[in-house]
C-alpha cells in the first residue's frame, strides 16, 4: 500500500515513518498533454516541467562533527565553549539520548540512508573492509541516499568535507565515482576521500576533479574556513539562480578528528585551561551537565578505566605535554564551531531561512583513542601499531597543531570527552562510544524554544524525518532497483512534544567486536577490548556481557547482570537475531590486520610492475604499488636538459609518512619519511648528468620483525648503471603511509614527504619524465 503524503508534515503529525511506498526513482517523463497536428499552426506544444519538491518543503541541513564526544561541547556541558551551536540549540531542541554508531563510515552510511551500517556494507571503516557483506564497503544498489531522493523529487543537492564511504579501491582520479558523492545524489562536492587529512594541506576534490588549496598554509589556509567559504557561496549562487528550489546540504568537516590541527590563535585561547587533568574535568563536565539539565540530576559519573592513569601519577613532563594536547584540540573544535556558525548565519539569512530543518549531530562516534595512552605526534604511526613516547614529543610541543605533525591527544582526554559514560569511538558496547549530541532548528515548525528532548534515538532516524518533514516518499525502487526499507523510525513526533514516548524499541550496536542491544530501556553490552591496541585478535567467547536500566541509570554505571540474569539472556538472543537480520556476521575485531588484506579488489592486485607517465598524479594509497616491507626498485627514465634541473620523480604518501626520489642542487636524493621520526636519505655522491639518463633506487628488504621493529633494509642510488649512493633504511611503515596522501609523478602534491622541498612545494620536476617504473620482487 502506498504512503500518501500530499506535503511536508508538520511537526507532531503522525505517519508510519517507516512504511514502503511504491514510489519508483526517477518519476517517469510527464505524459505530452498538447496536441500534435499536421503543422505547428493547429498544434499546441506542452513542455515536460522539471520535478518540483512539495509545496513549502523546507530546505535541509544536516551537520556532522567529527570524533567529538558528548562531554566536549559546552552546549552540552563540557569544557569547550560552542556558542553557535548553543545559539542554535536556544532556537530549536537539544537531544540528550540520541545515537551514532561508535566509529565514523558506519555512521556517515546510516545517516545518508536510514539503514543500519551493515545493511549499507559498511561494519567498518572503508580501509578495513573484508568480503563480507556487511563489511565490504561496497555502498549497495539497493541502498539509495536520501541525497539520491530529494534530488529526484525536485531539491539541490551539495556535500562539503569528508567522505569516507567509497571503497578504497575507487578513490583514483579515474573513478569509478558511482560510489562518489556525486554518485549517490549529490550534485555538487567540495571535499576530500578518506578517515582523514591534512587541515593545513588537504588533498582535495570538486565533484570528481582533484583540485589543490586555494592557499597555502603560511598564507592562512584552513580547511574548516575554505569548504564554510565555498559552502557559503554556493547557497548564495543557488538561491539566486532558483530561489523557488529547496537545498539538502551535508556539511561534515573534518573537526575534530586527527590530525588536530588548529591555527596557534585559537589553540591559545585555552592555555592552561585543562592543567588540572582529565579526572577533574570529568567532574567538572558532569556538574554542567547537571547544572544545563541535559543529564538527570541522579546521573552517576562512571569510574576511570584501571587501564588510564589517574592524572595525579603523571610525571610533571606528561602533564604538561597532554594538557598543550588537550588545548589543541579545544582550539579545533571552537574553530570549527565558529565556522559552522558561519554557515549557519547564512543559512538564516535566507529568504525562506525560517523554514529551514537543520539537523547538527555534534560527532559521528564517541572521541578517539587513536592517539594511543600517551598521545602522539603521528597518528597514522599509532594507527600502524608503532607506540609514541612523551620523551619524543616533548621537543616538538610548541608545533603541536601546525602543518609538521598529525598530532592526537592521549586517551585519557578522550575518555574525559565522553563524560558521563564509559569508553569512547571504537567501543558501541557502551554509550561513550554512541551517544553524541544532536541539535534540532526548524523555526517554522518547532514552537518550543530551547528545549530538550529525552527520547531513544540513533542516526537512521534522521533518514525517515527528512522524509516526512519534506513529504518526500521513501522510494519502492530507484533505478529499477528494489530498495531496503527504511529501518529507522522519524523523529517529527518529537518536535512539539516532549512527553511523547520514544518510537524508537529496539537496536542494536556493533563495530570491531563490540556489541550491544537496547530494547525499551534495557541495555545488554559486551566490551571486547580497549580501543587503542590496534593489532591482534580476542577470544569472543570470553566477552563478559552487562546489563542497564538506562531509563533509571542515564550512564550506564550500575550493571544488573547479576541481578537480572533472564532479562540479559532475552538481550543476547535479541542481539543475535538482529545482528542475523542487518548482515552483522561474521564479528571481526583486528584493525591493522584488516588493513593489509590482500583479497580486497585493487588495481594493483596480483601485478609486481607497475609503469607510470608524467603526470600522472593523486593516485591513492590503495591503488599504489604495496611497497611496504617488500624488496622493490623504482627506475625512472627522464631527460635533464640543464645543470639546473631539480624536482621530484615519484612521492608517496606525505608529511605522516612516505617515500620520495626526487633532484635538488644537480644531486639525486631518496628520502624515506619514518612516521616524521626518522628521514633515511641516501644522496648521489655524483652529479646528474645532462641528456637521456636512467635513475634506479633499489631497495631489499630484511626479514620483517614485529609492528614495532619495523625492521627496514639497504637502499642504492643507480645513475645510467653506476653506483652513486647507498645507505640503511633502518625503519620501514608496515602497512599505511596516511589516510589521504597519495602517489604522484613528477610532483609531490598535499603534505609533501620531504621538508627539504616544502617551500617550493608541489616541486614539479623541470626536465622530461619519459616513464617511471615500480618494480616490486
Amino acid at each position: 500500500m502506498s504512503l500518501i503524503l500530499t506535503g511536508p508534515a508538520r511537526a507532531g503529525d503522525s505517519a508510519p515513518p517507516s512504511a514502503q511506498s511504491e514510489v519508483a526513482l526517477p518519476q517517469p517523463t510527464p505524459a505530452f498533454e498538447g496536441k500534435i497536428g499536421k503543422t505547428y499552426k493547429d498544434s499546441v506544444a506542452d513542455f515536460p516541467q522539471p520535478v518540483k519538491a512539495p509545496k513549502g518543503a523546507p530546505n535541509v541541513v544536516i551537520i556532522l562533527l567529527d570524533d567529538v564526544g558528548f562531554g566536549h561541547p559546552g552546549t552540552f556541558g563540557g569544557p569547550i565553549p560552542t556558542p553557535n551551536l548553543d545559539k542554535l540549540a536556544s532556537e530549536g531542541l537539544r537531544y540528550n539520548t540520541f545515537h551514532t554508531t561508535g566509529i565514523c563510515s558506519p555512521t556517515r552510511a546510516a545517516v545518508l540512508t536510514g539503514l543500519n551500517h551493515h545493511q549499507v556494507g559498511f561494519g567498518t571503516i572503508a580501509e578495513l573492509s573484508t568480503g563480507f557483506p556487511g563489511y565490504d564497503s561496497v555502498w549497495p544498489l539497493e541502498a539509495t541516499t536520501v541525497a539520491e531522493v530529494l534530488k529526484e523529487n525536485g531539491y539541490s543537492t551539495a556535500a562539503w568535507g569528508k567522505w569516507h564511504n567509497t571503497p578504497d579501491w575507487e578513490t583514483t582520479p579515474i573513478g569509478p565515482f558511482t560510489r562518489w558523492p556525486t554518485g549517490e545524489g549529490f550534485e555538487y562536492w567540495y571535499g576530500f576521500h578518506g578517515g582523514e587529512t591534512s587541515q593545513w594541506e588537504p588533498q582535495l576534490f570538486r565533484n570528481e576533479t582533484p583540485v589543490e588549496p586555494p592557499k597555502k598554509p603560511e598564507q592562512g589556509y584552513h580547511l574548516t574556513e575554505d569548504i564554510t567559504d565555498d559552502a557559503i557561496s554556493w547557497i548564495h549562487r543557488q538561491k539566486s539562480i532558483a530561489p523557488d528550489k529547496p537545498f539538502f546540504i551535508y556539511f561534515a568537516p573534518g573537526a575534530a578528528h586527527a590530525p588536530l590541527h588548529a591555527p596557534k590563535e585559537w589553540v591559545d585561547k585555552f592555555k592552561g585551561q585543562f592543567d588540572q587533568g582529565w579526572d577533574k574535568v570529568r567532574e567538572e563536565t558532569i556538574a554542567r551537565q547537571k547544572q544545563l539539565g541535559v543529564v538527570p540530576q541522579d546521573t552517576i559519573l562512571t569510574p576511570r578505566p584501571k587501564e588510564i592513569e589517574a592524572w595525579d601519577s603523571l610525571s610533571p613532563d606528561a602533564k604538561r605535554l597532554y594538557a598543550r594536547h588537550m588545548e589543541v584540540f579545544a582550539g579545533f573544535l571552537a574553530h570549527a564551531d565558529y565556522h559552522v556558525g558561519r554557515l549557519l548565519d547564512a543559512v538564516r539569512a535566507l529568504p525562506d531561512g525560517d523554514n529551514t530543518l537543520i539537523i547538527y549531530i555534534a560527532g559521528d562516534n564517541g572521541p578517539s583513542a587513536e592517539g594511543s595512552l600517551t598521545g602522539t605526534l603521528n597518528n597514522m604511526m599509532t594507527q600502524n601499531g608503532i607506540p609514541d613516547t612523551v620523551e619524543a614529543q616533548l621537543p616538538e610541543i610548541d608545533e603541536i597543531g601546525g602543518r609538521l605533525h598529525e598530532n592526537h591527544y592521549p586517551v585519557g582526554w578522550s575518555w574525559a570527552g565522553s563524560s558521563p559514560f564509559q569508553w569512547m569511538k571504537r567501543v558501541p558496547s557502551h554509550f561513550g562510544g554512541t551517544r553524541n549530541g544532536l541539535v534540532v532548528s526548524w523555526p517554522a515548525r518547532i514552537q518550543e524554544k530551547g528545549g530538550l528532548r529525552t527520547q531513544f534515538h540513533h542516526v537512521i532516524d534522521i533518514v525517515p524525518t527528512i522524509y516526512e518533514a519534506t513529504g518526500v516518499e521513501a522510494p519502492a525502487k530507484v533505478n529499477g532497483v528494489a530498495q531496503k526499507p527504511v529501518a529507522g523510525v522519524s523523529m517529527l513526533y518529537s518536535f512539539n512534544d516532549a512527553a511523547a514516548p520514544t518510537t524508537h524499541h529496539v537496536q542494536y550496536f556493533e563495530t570491531g567486536g563490540h556489541r550491544a542491544i537496547y530494547k525499551d530501556g534495557w541495555v545488554a553490552t559486551a566490551f571486547h577490548g580497549v580501543p587503542w591496541v590496534l593489532t591482534g585478535s580476542h577470544d569472543f567467547a570470553l566477552d563478559k556481557w552487562e546489563l542497564y536500566n538506562v531509563n533509571k541509570d542515564f550512564s550506564e554505571g550500575n550493571d544488573l547482570a547479576d541481578k537480572e540474569p533472564t532479562k540479559l539472556k532475552e538481550l543476547q538472543a535479541l542481539f543475535d537475531a538482529e545482528a542475523s537480520k542487518y548482515e552483522v556476521f561474521p564479528l571481526d575485531d583486528r584493525f591493522v590486520e584488516r588493513g593489509i588484506n590482500p583479497d580486497r579488489p585493487s588495481v594493483v592486485k596480483g601485478r609486481t610492475s607497475f609503469t607510470y607517465a608524467a603526470g600522472t598524479t593523486r593516485i591513492p594509497e590503495g591503488s599504489a604499488p604495496p611497497i611496504y616491507q617488500r624488496s622493490h626498485k623504482i627506475t625512472a627514465r627522464i631527460t635533464v636538459p640543464d645543470d639546473k634541473t631539480e624536482g621530484v620523480l615519484i612521492a608517496t604518501g606525505g608529511s605522516s609518512a612516505g617515500y620520495t626520489l626526487y633532484v635538488k642542487d644537480g644531486k639525486v636524493i631518496y628520502d624515506y619519511n619514518f612516521f616524521g621520526k626518522a628521514h633515511y636519505r641516501v644522496v648521489s655522491d655524483k652529479p646528474l648528468p645532462m641528456g637521456e639518463v636512467e635513475v634506479v633506487l633499489d631497495y631489499q628488504q630484511k626479514p620483517f620483525k614485529q609492528f614495532v621493529e619495523s625492521t627496514g633494509g639497504p637502499a642504492k642510488l643507480f645513475i645510467n648503471g653506476q653506483l652513486v649512493g647507498e645507505g640503511e633504511i633502518a625503519n620501514v611503515v608496515p602497512g599505511r603511509f596516511s589516510a589521504t596522501e597519495t602517489m604522484d609523478i613528477g610532483m609531490d602534491l598535499g603534505a609533501t614527504v620531504s621538508e627539504d622541498y616544502h617551500d617550493k612545494a608541489p616541486f614539479a620536476f623541470t626536465g622530461t619524465i619519459h616513464d617511471v617504473t615500480v618494480e616490486l620482487k
